[in-house]
């Protein structure tokens, strides 16, 4: 499976490189500094992710700005974008909701929950019937 992480902190970036390569999975993580990058990355016209991790707190195009030009492509509106942050606003989740998020998870404190966390994540994706585009 192919993950597009999408994530400003470099450590949140290799908490979940060491999470994917703690649960010994083949799954390929292509990686994004900020929405702006990662718009690059998906309109550039190769191959798109299998699913989508997004944090909310980024430079240049936030998370849910993200969001909201994602839904609007024809191409990239059906990709699964599950937000991964540490943002517990309810405003922020009925927000996600709203613009059609698949899911919203929220990074736990314990790095072994976020492990529990991320397995259960890629579990789910990896048995889910996907849009080829």
């Amino acid at each position: 499976m192919n993950i597009l992480l999408i994530e400003d902190d470099a450590i949140e970036v290799m908490k979940l490189e060491r999470a994917i390569s703690k649960l010994g999975v083949e799954h390929q993580l292509i990686k994004a500094r900020d929405g702006e990058e990662a718009l690059n990355l998906l309109q550039a016209g190769g191959s798109l992710p299998d699913v989508v991790f997004l944090d909310l707190n980024m430079p240049k195009i936030n998370g849910i700005d993200f969001l909201k030009i994602l839904k609007a492509d024809d191409r990239l509106r059906f990709l699964p974008t599950v937000i991964l942050t540490t943002s517990a606003n309810r405003k922020d989740m009925l927000e996600c909701y709203k613009i059609g998020v698949a899911g919203y998870l929220i990074k736990p404190l314990k790095y072994d929950d976020y492990v529990n966390k991320i397995k259960i994540a890629l579990d789910y994706w990896s048995i889910n019937e996907l849009i080829d585009s």
